[in-house]
């Protein structure tokens, strides 16, 4: 290169260069803690806790796992006030959603009020969010629902289908409460965000298409979830279609998305389309009585049954074969469970600028379950409507959940006579209603524009879940977000460094194509670290840079290549098969009388060379703590001291 000064020897080159240091060795023992920490405790939960005496230590652990003794002290009227109108508005929209909700599940409608009063009490207390309104969600309530019903039949066997639905909720807490005590939270990430709105929007479409039976006034219909189950369920019963139950639905439906497009486009009106559902439900009710429509084909919710929640611990069932079927059910909506309550839950607490708690909230979460199981609850978390009424409410605290249950437990112990005439219409138009909003078509559209790989996710997870089942729609959204966890270990970006023109910069010459390529020096750079999954990739991939860069040397009659630097800044780690790899590359330079050369190793990098002797082997003075200490050197020898890079190496600098 023309600015380099070759006055130089190569002795005062070698006395310039900064060395790569090796770092202090450590004990097995006590490098395993500190992986075991980061893997499992990355917020250090227990840093609090150091230098207090044992009183504070009980104060502060009990603080932790029921946050209610940390922000309860601090209570003030102002803040009853917020949580008080909080806690009336998702109030009724709790009720109508709970009922609706229950009915997607093949569940007794009353179950929607039992989940809405015991678990929000649990969470009241355990929680850590300020935002998050517990209740049943529809994705949940149809997964549970279809789950059970490809074992048991819930008109056939509904006292079974019942049970089973309590045991899963059971499992799904024990799960989740699982994950947040042994730290294990990290699991619930492999749901990436372009698997969650694929699924997500596909499931709220299998669920909008369930409601058809409701709207039309079908008696039967099919059980299948998939698309063209439905359509073939629906479009061959078209003589059974029931005009009176079709208007209804198609007016209420109309009516709340009406209202929920006024609220959101005039935020301060948030509660005319959180009161929207239980005014549905009322008016409907008030229609069929006063016109009796209940005999002209338009179904009703009947009686439900007075007083709170009954226990059922001692209807949980713990025997084969349904066993099986409780337990992967529970894994299977207690994961989906925690995606969304999480997600939700994290999102409100970033707009609030305060933190939640990843662990805890599994912890909270599952204990509701748990305690729901037991009295007479199946499956809930904290779905994102709910949450964004209580949010845009006002809420101060998790109090907002304690007012709801109270309204509900009131609901439960004077209101349920009114709901006899609810028309299960209403309750269909409500599901659909929410359920469009979950239909998030923009983010999908955003994917596509940003990355085609995420969509390609989205859509399969959409695909699986609309033209197979909610269970095989899951199953593709984690395996290719999976698929895609390991096409970025397996196949690590590599590329070809040049240099900036008047700088001393490297940058990859395809994203900048003004960086020139160094005279005699191949510049790689891996962007990842280096496993047995990808070495034999790798020692592939740096052959074919080689090859290439010879070919394109002899197209141009530039110098020979006789430095191949690789950048190993962004390499984290290295296994044995890692080290093996750099062997059998530095042997393939060696053939062709090539040098290899190694820029920044980290700590952990540098360590496993050391202890395998490929330091040795290599030689210290081929590792160079910067790419531009590397260029000078390997420039300078190339220009001014020796040709051969092997005779330089027996013949100049010591190893170090």
């Amino acid at each position: 290169m023309g600015n380099v000064d070759y006055a130089y020897t190569c002795s005062s080159v070698e006395e310039s260069v900064q060395r790569v240091a090796v770092p202090p060795d450590q004990p097995f023992l006590k490098s395993m803690k500190y992986s075991l920490k980061e893997t499992f405790f990355p917020d250090d939960p227990l840093r609090r806790f150091k230098n207090q005496p044992p009183s504070k230590k009980f104060i502060l652990a009990l603080q932790y796992f029921f946050p209610i003794f940390e922000w309860a002290p601090n209570y003030s009227f102002q803040f009853l006030k917020s949580d008080l109108i909080a806690g009336i508005t998702i109030a009724s929209l709790a009720i109508p959603q709970g009922i609706s909700y229950a009915k997607l599940a093949n569940l007794p409608p009353i179950l929607g009020l039992y989940s809405s009063f015991i678990p929000p009490l649990i969470y009241a207390m355990m929680g850590s969010s300020r935002d998050l309104a517990v209740g049943t969600v529809a994705v949940g309530s149809l997964l549970m629902g279809s789950m059970l019903g490809s074992e048991v039949n819930p008109n056939q066997n509904p006292k079974l289908f019942l049970h089973l639905a309590f045991t899963a909720t059971f499992f799904a807490g024990v799960f989740q409460a699982s994950l947040g005590l042994f730290r294990l939270g990290f699991i619930v990430d492999f749901l990436s965000h372009a698997a969650i709105v694929g699924f997500m929007g596909g499931a709220a479409t299998v669920v909008c298409l369930q409601q058809l039976k409701s709207i039309l006034g079908l008696e039967h219909f099919t059980h299948a979830a998939d698309l063209i189950s439905v359509l073939r369920s629906v479009f061959t019963q078209t003589h059974h279609w029931r005009w009176e139950s079709a208007v209804l639905g198609i007016c209420f439906i109309f009516f709340l998305l009406v209202t929920r497009y006024f609220s959101k486009k005039q935020p301060k009106f948030f509660w005319v389309s959180a009161m929207t559902p239980l005014m549905s439900v009322i008016l409907g009710s008030l229609l069929v009585y006063f016109t009796h429509a209940e005999n002209h084909g338009v179904q009703v919710i009947g009686e439900l049954k007075k007083g709170v929640n009954p226990a059922s611990l001692t209807e949980l069932v713990f025997v084969s074969p349904y066993m099986t079927t409780a337990i992967k059910t529970g894994i299977v909506t207690g994961i989906i469970a925690l995606a969304e309550g999480i997600a939700v839950g994290r999102s409100f607490a970033m707009f609030k600028n305060y933190h939640i708690d990843g662990n805890k909230e599994m912890i909270a979460i599952g204990t509701m379950n748990i305690v729901g199981s037991f009295t007479s609850c199946y499956l809930t978390t904290g779905p994102f409507s709910r949450s964004a009424v209580n949010y845009n409410a006002g809420c101060k605290t998790a109090a907002s959940n304690i007012v709801m249950s109270i309204a509900v437990m009131l609901t439960l112990l004077f209101l349920t006579p009114l709901f006899y005439y609810t028309p299960l219409v209403v309750l269909a138009a409500i599901i659909v209603s929410a359920m469009l909003g979950l239909i998030d078509y923009e983010a999908a559209i955003h994917l596509w524009k940003v990355d085609k790989f995420d969509f390609f996710v989205c859509i399969s997870a959409y695909i699986g879940v609309v033209f197979g089942s909610v269970e095989i729609g899951l199953v593709i959204a984690v395996a290719i977000s999976v698929l895609r966890i390991l096409l970025f270990i397996a196949r690590p970006r590599t590329f070809v460094l040049g240099k900036i023109p008047n700088s001393e910069i490297y940058r990859n010459v395809e994203h900048y194509p003004n960086a020139n390529r160094v005279s005699g020096i191949l510049i790689l750079k891996i962007d990842a670290p280096i496993y047995f999954a990808n070495a034999s990739y790798l020692r592939e991939r740096i052959t074919r840079w080689i090859d290439e860069e010879e070919d394109r040397i002899k197209a141009t009659g530039e110098t020979n290549l006789q430095y191949i630097i690789i950048d190993m800044s962004a390499v984290g780690n290295i296994d044995t098969s890692g080290i093996s790899m750099l062997e059998e590359t530095k042997k393939i330079a060696e053939r062709r009388e090539q040098q290899l050369v190694l820029v920044n190793p980290g700590s952990e990098v540098m360590k496993k060379l050391n202890k395998s002797n490929f330091q040795k082997d290599i030689g210290g003075k081929w590792i160079y703590l910067t790419l531009e200490e590397a260029v000078r050197a390997c420039n300078f020898m190339l220009h001014a001291c020796k040709t051969n890079p092997k005779r330089d190496e027996s013949e100049g600098w010591n190893n170090v």
